[in-house]
């Protein structure tokens, strides 16, 4: 029986150097001439460990600490909506991530990530500003989660474990050394502890759907709105969703990781894993989302909303569940944690070529590593710093970033396909008209939200 390498040990590939084709992967042509024309899409090679332990990677990345209060913000706008909404979100997920990834698994040079890529097609100055745009919508992001971890840990500390608190500098330090040492020890790190947080994180959304089945009731959601309101509600509904579903701060990496294993088969394996990370998150998200809305009503999720709580700490104070006490700091940590190592990657991504093009465009004052250690130095003091300040602003910061997000991952892919001669043969899809018109209404619907 002849042994078989890790599916792990292809994700490393040396900067600069081209990896090396394997038997199950088509040989791409010179130049990448092959991606302007219609040629039939390369065989998908068989499902495997590397497939599993991303497509866990990017669900962890999705199921953040938005988790946590979106039952209480898309609950709110009514059943019907949401009704259309959890209808929506799939293909809206699907077909985004996907078209985001494409941009970079068929980019004629293989070892660019979306930055790179960006810049390609669309020259050094655009590439430099969607770059610095990339960068300030992710890396607020990870701000909060250095807030949300020390919250939530504190809380556990002082109301489940009866334990005295330990200062707010020491704690947050802690925790957010924990997680940056995850994506400093590298990916295959990473995809290992994401794994193990999200496998518990999974069984654990179950259970509470499962838990508060006989608390469903549907007294006080009303008839059918009218139609100018169920659009607004609807449409306001819709970003909430989409940013609670988004885990494009690792589709770049993702992408890259595919690519440098699959080769021309790297589209379609990317399709694959994107198409049953988004029916995990449609299945275990709503779900969870459906058992609180309909146990909570509107009353308790008004209520819930005043109080400032995620739903789960609303839910045990309520109902009375002593198991939802525990599992609801159990469920932030697992959610917050998974979460972060995906938009660290985004950040790390986004500062990294914001040094290189900006700072050191030649390449020759800065080596790799040194940008990679500035970077994590940097990502990990601000982040502890946001945890000791846990300033009220962040929420605003995170609201803000919103439209760029949903430009980022809608709307400029469809502007790629339609100009980019490499992605030609994306064109001329019904999904394309869809996400452009998802995008605009995200977009339209975030900016109304802001100013509402």
């Amino acid at each position: 029986m002849t042994s078989r390498p890790s599916p792990e040990s292809a994700t490393e590939a040396t900067p600069g150097s081209l990896p090396k084709p394997r038997a199950d992967q088509a040989p791409e042509p010179p130049g990448g001439q092959a991606s302007t024309t219609a040629a039939a899409p390369a065989p998908v090679p068989r499902w495997n460990r590397f497939d599993t332990s991303w497509t866990i990677g990017l669900f962890g990345t999705a199921v953040g600490a938005g988790i946590l209060f979106l039952p209480i913000n898309a609950g709110l706008g009514g059943l019907w909506p949401l009704l259309i909404a959890t209808v929506l979100i799939w293909p809206m997920t699907y077909f985004s991530h996907r078209a985001l990834s494409r941009m970079v698994c068929a980019s004629p040079n293989p070892n660019q990530n979306i930055t790179g890529v960006v810049r390609e097609y669309f020259g050094e100055t655009a590439g430099r500003v969607v770059t610095v745009l990339y960068f300030l919508a992710i890396y607020p992001i990870v701000l909060i989660y250095g807030v949300g971890i020390t919250n939530t840990v504190e809380s556990l500390m002082v109301n489940q474990l009866g334990l005295d608190p330990w200062p707010r500098w020491l704690l947050s330090g802690v925790l957010v050394l924990t997680m940056s040492a995850v994506m400093v020890a590298g990916k295959k790190v990473m995809l290992a502890v994401t794994q193990w947080l999200v496998y518990p994180l999974i069984a654990v959304l179950f259970v509470v759907t499962l838990l508060l089945i006989p608390e469903w009731s549907f007294d006080g959601f009303g008839a059918l709105p009218a139609p100018g309101d169920f659009a607004m509600s609807l449409w306001l509904m819709i970003p909430v969703l989409v940013f609670a579903f988004n885990h494009s701060p690792a589709i770049s990496q993702f992408s890259v990781s595919l690519r440098e294993r699959y080769g021309a088969g790297s589209v379609e394996k990317a399709s694959s894993i994107l198409r049953i990370t988004a029916v995990l998150l449609v299945v275990f998200t709503m779900g969870f989302v459906w058992s609180c809305v309909l146990a909570l009503g509107p009353e308790g999720l008004q209520e819930a909303k005043d109080a400032n709580l995620p739903v789960l700490s609303h839910l045990a104070n309520v109902m009375g569940l002593p198991l939802i006490a525990w599992l609801g700091p159990a469920v932030a940590i697992a959610a917050i944690a998974s979460s972060f190592f995906g938009h660290w990657l985004g950040a790390a991504e986004g500062a990294t070529a914001i040094v290189r093009t900006m700072v050191d465009p030649r390449q020759k004052r800065l080596s790799d590593r040194g940008i990679t250690i500035g970077v994590s130095i940097f990502l990990i003091v601000t982040t502890w710093l946001a945890g000791v300040l846990n300033p009220s602003i962040l929420a605003l910061i995170e609201s803000l970033a919103g439209p760029v997000i949903a430009a980022v991952l809608y709307l400029m892919p469809m502007y790629a396909i339609h100009k980019v001669p490499a992605l030609a043969r994306f064109r001329g899809k019904a999904s394309n008209v869809f996400v452009v018109i998802a995008g605009m209404v995200a977009v339209g619907g975030i900016l109304i939200s802001l100013f509402r």
